[in-house]
């Protein structure tokens, strides 16, 4: 079986176990695949407001960052309150072969959506092999 190489190493190493009410980010979760000469990354974040998502490129290191502020309603008795509120945070390591001019996000219904292209010099692409006859021909014919 071939091993196919992904330029996604994922650094959780800031959110792991930063779940519930623990302080720290909370948990974001995420599906990331790749289409033809794109990634494609959704990120759930329902509650959270737009403006607050920020997102950076920072060599190889892409950055989400999120905040949901706590619902604050005033003169009430809480029953239940397990919806997280406070910042997400995410960081991948894109590897060289991205256009990060090009990363494009969209968030729509509580899902983050970030596509970031293949760049043309790391698409593959095909060689052509030439020999003495072909170089003759080449020749002749010029």
């Amino acid at each position: 079986m071939a091993m196919s190489f992904d330029p996604f190493t994922e650094l959780d190493r800031l959110t792991a176990g930063l779940l519930g009410t623990r302080p720290g980010p909370k948990f974001m979760p995420v599906d990331l695949y790749r289409d033809g000469n794109r990634y494609v990354l959704n990120a759930d974040m329902p509650g959270v407001d737009p403006g607050s998502v920020d997102i950076d490129v920072d060599g190889q290191l892409l950055t989400i960052r999120a905040n949901r502020t706590p619902d604050t309603q005033g003169g009430v008795k809480w029953l239940a309150q397990e919806r997280p509120h406070g910042a997400y945070l995410r960081q991948f390591s894109v590897g060289e072969g991205i256009d990060s001019d090009a990363i494009t996000a969209h968030y729509d219904n509580g899902v983050l959506s970030v596509v970031i292209p293949v760049s043309e010099k790391a698409k593959p692409r095909k060689i052509e092999v030439t020999s003495a006859q072909t170089e003759e021909q080449h020749s002749i014919a010029g």
